[in-house]
């Protein structure tokens, strides 16, 4: 029998469940082979408390998988609900640039930081480690193992340290999406995890393609301990798409399944969370990349019969297709003229844009939540109400229409919702996430010194609420608060927790505050995208004139004055959000 529920019980159950329900809210240089491996991962950490002393509570906050645990997130409970990354290539952009991004939607790390340029002797060696996703600090140890090393290189260069590492001083950039891979190929006595391999490769290349068969070289010799991961890879020139995959347990020792193929250079991809590369064609080495023992991997396995077409995504994944709502909407979005259908047994794997995309088209993307779309997640809890207006002194009655919840919504109160009435709150994975930690647009221009060129947009928390901050691939320092983590818990010296408490009191009923959110979001994009290209010319003018570290300093001059400014604004919008919310939610 299912549930009716009238629009009055509507009205009257969302005031006073809504209170309830957010309470819940909570090879440019050369490397060698040599290999040494901990298979004990002793950990490193450090015995203590955290910096301003113990925790009192009985969960540790990394536990989000103890449903006992007052830190377990049930909106990520049974859902493939991992990362974004889109690729551009440079002639699908309005200014000739090749882009990517990357949006991490899990309880990761939010500290970032830029780790400068090293050097190491001959012998010395380079340690990978598990466990960096969860530190507090760049300096934290405590869950961190060291899982063996490799031979350290001469020289290094300096990278953006996220927690997922992103961009490099040579305009060599990624962004990440974790995939739908099937369990018998994890293998965790591999050696690296995909946040390692993506440091070792800022550290050592400075193009995609270098980068891309340093990563697959050294997995498939030292093993890929990770589940299915995607990369999307740009240098100045091109753009790659990166998926890898362990060897499984049984057979030979761990080694890694991995194909990497270009976006054509008119063409825009994406992945969110499925494997999305195709029938591979080995005879076209401009358009795929590939483990060298794949083939014979493959057939071990029983994934291929070296017979049929060599295609890729079917054989990694228990995934039938090859996208999922988000892959569909992008690209649907990008090319309506190719009719493309969400029923569709397959989604091309790039597609060539009506128009050429901006990077304000791709902060927008990070911002939907398909509103008004067949998507919509709450189109169905949209309640007709009578208002009234003065018009020329006169009262106008009209009808509005209000949404108490959001696409934002907790899980319990969407599955009270659909307990209620079922189908009323279906939940679709939207581009926009709550849980997000941090986020990017990466932009690359070849026609520009590297220090300018490269700059990743930034931004905390969930990207449909945040303002977004330059952050150029020369700039040695970031701002303050920036190399803390605001995952463990409250903290107000963490940076994240300058847009977070802001964005978390908005959701409370953000039918009503997300023009102010937005608005004041979208002034902040206007004014870094007004006031950047004076400011990256005189940086280049500085450069070309001998002065690259005057120019340095202007970058990270322009990086620390807008955090600054957009910190005030969100603390400033947090006191007008308690006025509005003062007397009722």
């Amino acid at each position: 029998m299912k549930h009716k529920i009238s629009s009055f019980f509507l009205k009257g159950a969302f005031a006073s469940i809504i209170i309830i329900a957010t309470a819940t809210l909570s090879f440019s240089q050369p490397y060698n082979t040599g290999y040494k491996f901990n298979p004990s991962g002793n950990d490193i950490s450090a015995a203590g408390n955290y910096a301003t002393g113990p925790s009192t509570y009985a969960y540790s906050p990394d536990d989000r998988t103890n449903p006992e645990s007052p830190y377990y997130n049930r909106d990520e409970e049974g859902h493939l609900d991992g990362c974004t990354a889109m690729l551009v290539g440079r002639k699908a952009s309005t200014d000739g640039s090749v882009m990517t991004s990357h949006s991490c939607d899990s309880n990761y790390r939010t500290w970032v930081t830029m780790e400068p340029e090293k050097t190491a002797k001959p012998g010395e060696t380079d340690e990978i480690k598990w466990g960096l996703l969860h530190t507090e600090e760049p300096y934290d140890m405590r869950g961190v193992t060291v899982k063996g090393s490799i031979p350290a290189v001469e020289h290094t260069y300096s990278y953006l340290n996220t927690a997922y590492p992103c961009m490099n001083e040579k305009q060599l950039a990624m962004g990440e999406s974790t995939t739908d891979g099937k369990e018998e190929l994890v293998n965790h006595n591999g050696l690296f995890l995909i946040e390692e391999l993506e440091r070792i490769a800022l550290q050592r290349c400075d193009n995609a393609r270098d980068a891309i068969r340093l990563m697959g070289s050294l997995a498939e010799q030292y093993g890929f301990g990770d589940w299915g991961e995607c990369l999307t890879v740009i240098d100045k020139n091109e753009a790659w798409q990166f998926e890898i995959y362990g060897t499984g347990k049984s057979g030979k020792k761990p080694g890694a399944l991995w194909v990497a193929e270009r976006v054509p250079d008119d063409e825009v991809a994406i992945n969110g969370n499925v494997p999305r590369i195709g029938v591979v064609d080995f005879n076209n080495p401009d358009k795929f990349m590939y483990a060298k023992d794949i083939k014979e991997r493959t057939k071990e396995l029983k994934l291929w019969d070296g017979k049929s077409p060599f295609k890729f995504y079917p054989m990694v994944t228990t995934y039938k297709k090859n996208f999922m709502w988000r892959e569909y909407f992008v690209l649907n979005k990008l090319a309506p003229s190719l009719g493309l259908k969400y029923t569709d047994e397959e989604m091309p794997f790039s597609v060539k844009p009506d128009k050429k995309v901006s990077p304000e088209m791709m902060f927008s993307f990070y911002r939907e939540t398909y509103d008004g779309t067949d998507f919509d997640q709450v189109k169905y809890l949209k309640i007709p109400v009578e208002r009234k207006k003065m018009v020329e002194g006169k009262e106008v009655k009209y009808t509005d229409s209000i949404c108490p919840v959001s696409t934002f919504m907790p899980s319990n109160m969407r599955t009270l919702l659909n307990q209620l009435k079922p189908g009323c709150a279906p939940r679709i994975r939207t581009i926009a996430a709550i849980q997000c930690s941090y986020s990017h647009v990466i932009r690359l221009r070849n026609w520009l010194p590297d220090a300018v060129g490269g700059v990743a947009y930034f931004a905390f928390d969930n990207p449909a609420e945040s303002p977004r901050i330059p952050i150029y691939a020369g700039e040695t320092k970031l701002p303050k608060g920036f190399d803390i983590c605001g995952q463990k818990r409250y903290r107000t010296d963490s940076a994240i927790w300058s847009f977070r408490e802001t964005n978390r009191i908005a959701t409370i009923n953000w039918d009503a505050t997300k023009e102010m959110v937005r608005n004041k979001a979208a002034q902040y994009e206007k004014k870094m995208m007004d006031e950047t290209p004076e400011l990256e010319k005189r940086a280049e003018q500085l450069i070309k004139a001998g002065r690259e570290d005057e120019a340095i300093k202007l970058l990270e001059g322009y990086t620390q004055e807008i955090t600054a400014s957009e910190e005030r604004s969100w603390q400033d919008m947090k006191a007008d959000l308690w006025t509005i919310f003062a007397r009722a939610l």
